[in-house]
């Protein structure tokens, strides 16, 4: 264990989230730890507390509590889940209680095992979200594996049955933020293609990819399903970017990503559906922009709103943006607050 230190933020390092500042300093402590030391006073900025969110500046002097020299090695625990592991997830939870737990999935972690998706998943984790209960929470819905945002579980199988008859008769609402290519005309609209795998399998290990077909062409495939999804342009950047507002009225595989690419707005960063910067599909640019942009997949679960199976709330749990995709906001000069939640009830 090292002692308290008092370090001054450099000239290099500009301005930043002090949490962001803390983890480049010290790679090997959490996110959990740092917002655990600003809380408990032992994380200072300029002799006063501070919050994780909070900016720091050249000049500025950052008390350091002791740390430990490295990181702790990741033991197996029970069910097989790591200490690492079990900090990341339980760090995801953005609600809990006796009946459901809602979490803020990682991009880039799977819902599900299958092919591709390897050993490390939200299934496979969940014997760390059980907090004292009997039973593993179960998964009522998935999410893409890149795909970051609202996850729901339900801790008992009378839930969980409830939960997903909701989803299944739409009882449940589900707004996703994406940044596209291009900009969408008209900027409010609904995208009704049809579904239907593709032949062979898709890049990335998430199985087939998606073909769309034409409403008027469903009787002519038989495997195709009916697929919607309202969508609502929130900003846009000219002609070269759009944030949006998805939300998926029936719930088909990659349904956002092949409807927004069909229409020539493929998702930032969506190497399966996006084809390349050079490509111009639609008055759309291809889902590789460049720049400083992050080439990750730019399509957040951002809010989901459902009534409780026991309690009959109406609940509504809003996950806070990737870092890949704060980013992207900040480089733009997007702010979260300066939009409305729900679009799609604001203008009906």
């Amino acid at each position: 264990m090292s002692g308290v230190k008092l370090l001054t933020v450099s000239e290099d390092e500009g301005e930043q989230r002090l949490d962001k500042w803390f983890r480049r300093r010290f790679p090997h402590v959490t996110q959990g730890a740092v917002e655990k030391m600003c809380r408990t006073g032992q994380v200072r900025v300029d002799s006063a507390r501070a919050k994780a969110s909070d900016r720091v500046a050249p000049g500025m002097v950052v008390r350091v509590p002791p740390l430990p020299d490295t990181e702790a090695p990741s033991r197996p625990r029970a069910g097989g889940v790591s200490a690492a592991d079990e900090r990341m997830i339980q760090n995801a939870v953005l609600w809990k209680d006796e009946h459901i737990i809602v979490l803020n999935k990682p991009a880039g972690l799977p819902s599900q095992g299958g092919s591709g998706q390897g050993d490390r998943h939200v299934d496979g984790l969940t014997e760390a979200l059980k907090f004292g209960y009997k039973d593993r929470p179960k998964l009522v819905h998935r999410l893409d594996k890149d795909t970051s945002g609202a996850l729901m579980l339900a801790r008992t199988d009378r839930v969980a049955r409830a939960l997903s008859e909701a989803l299944r008769h739409r009882a449940a609402r589900k707004i996703y933020w994406a940044v596209v290519a291009g900009l969408p005309h008209p900027k409010k609209g609904s995208i009704k293609y049809g579904l239907m795998k593709a032949p062979g399998h898709g890049r990335g290990g998430e199985g087939e990819k998606m073909v769309c077909i034409h409403p008027a062409k469903m009787a002519d495939f038989p495997d195709a399903k009916r697929a919607h999804t309202d969508y609502f342009t929130l900003w846009f950047l000219g002609t070269r970017l759009s944030w949006m507002a998805l939300e998926p009225v029936t719930g088909r595989t990659h349904q956002l990503r092949a409807h927004m690419a069909e229409i020539g707005h493929p998702i930032l960063g969506d190497g399966k559906y996006g084809g390349s910067a050079q490509e111009n599909a639609g008055d759309g640019w291809g889902a590789a922009i460049g720049g400083e942009l992050s080439k990750k997949l730019h399509l957040h679960a951002r809010s989901l709103t459902i009534e409780h199976p026991i309690t009959k709330e109406i609940l509504t749990f809003t996950a806070p943006l990737p870092e890949h995709m704060a980013r992207t906001w900040k480089a733009l000069d997007w702010k979260e607050d300066d939009v409305p939640a729900d679009p799609f009830e604001v203008f009906k």
